[in-house]
């Protein structure tokens, strides 16, 4: 369960400094990095994690959310416990802030089990979830390795916050990522993330230069990151910087965690925001956090029909083949 970490140098008195992400945290001997998983033991920086998952389950990749990486297949997923983020709004806090209260849990599976148990339940990928994948990433590496051997794929969902030489070096290997484009405001990720909106930019715009599939997702929060000037800035950046073929998923807020008194976003508020990455120019945007939404569906960017339908995470009807429109020939993009 424990290795010396990749991506790490050695200062004076015993500290290190890591660069896996973005924080490039500073530890002293005996301490943790903000992820609280990457330990220092007398000047050698270790995961504390490797081979140790918290969460092992097969999912629809809808549920990442990503609708246009091999629709309607399984993926097994898989988390440790961590992350670098201290979102004040996180779902899963109870086992990605956990070692910040100084806890460590799981169980032990090699990463070779892992890949045997995709093949078992016809998991077309592996999803590196639930947490943030980077700070487990040693564990994601080495099963991403292996799974491409096997030809499963593998896919990231992520804060965005990892650094350029390890994402360069799982980039062979890693097919896809859902990432968190949480606002476009540095004092949002400076006081409700606890991090720097132009490290996730950056982080961005390296996934897409590095030929990865791409899908972001916003969270609309009431109050905080919902204004009309803020949600175009985002449609501006995702047609401008990326590609207007890149998929934008805005998802409805409910209270959780530290931020439980903030009332859940209005549909009506929803529904806007993805009306705004269309007039935007955007050729995919999606409402997710909905009943019965019909913000799920895929539209053929040349003909406007509908190409692949949903309901929750299930796939009722898909008219994609080979990334073409089977109604008009068009291309729908994405890796079908």
């Amino acid at each position: 369960m424990v290795k010396e970490a990749k991506f790490y140098e050695k200062l004076s008195d015993g500290r290190v400094r890591c660069f896996l992400c973005r924080h490039r945290c500073i530890i002293n001997d005996g301490g943790a990095g903000i992820c609280g998983v990457r330990r220092n033991n007398s000047g050698v920086l270790y995961t504390m994690v490797y081979d140790y998952p918290v969460a092992l389950n097969v999912d629809p990749i809808e549920k990442k959310p990503l609708y246009h990486f091999l629709p309607g297949s399984r993926a097994l997923s898989v988390a440790a416990v961590g992350c670098n983020f201290r979102c004040k709004f996180c779902q899963n806090f109870d086992i990605s802030q956990a070692p910040k209260e100084g806890e460590l849990f799981g169980d032990n599976v090699p990463r070779e089990t892992i890949v045997s148990l995709a093949e078992r339940y016809h998991c077309a990928s592996i999803s590196y979830t639930y947490t943030e994948p980077t700070v487990f990433y040693e564990y994601a590496f080495e099963i991403a390795k292996l799974a491409k051997e096997k030809g499963i794929k593998n896919n990231f969902v992520t804060n965005g916050y990892i650094e350029k030489e390890p994402l360069t070096e799982i980039a062979p290997y890693l097919d896809a990522s859902n990432i968190d484009l949480k606002s476009f405001r540095k004092e949002f990720y400076a006081k409700v993330v606890g991090a720097r909106l132009e490290e996730v930019l950056d982080s961005i715009k390296l996934y897409f230069r590095l030929g990865i599939w791409i899908e972001l997702t916003t969270l609309v929060i009431p109050g905080y990151n919902d204004t009309e000037e803020e949600l175009r800035d985002i449609a501006r950046f995702i047609k401008n910087e990326l590609g207007d073929y890149v998929p934008w998923h805005i998802s409805r807020f409910y209270p959780s965690y530290k931020m439980s008194a903030v009332p859940p976003t209005p549909a009506k508020e929803v529904f806007r925001a993805r009306e705004i990455g269309l007039e935007e120019g955007l050729l995919y945007v999606y409402t997710g956090n909905l009943p019965n939404d019909e913000g799920s569906k895929t539209l053929c960017p040349t003909c406007k029909k509908v190409v692949i339908s949903r309901i929750g995470f299930r796939v009722l009807e898909d008219r994609v083949k080979d990334g073409k429109c089977e109604f008009c020939g068009g291309t729908v993009h994405g890796i079908f």
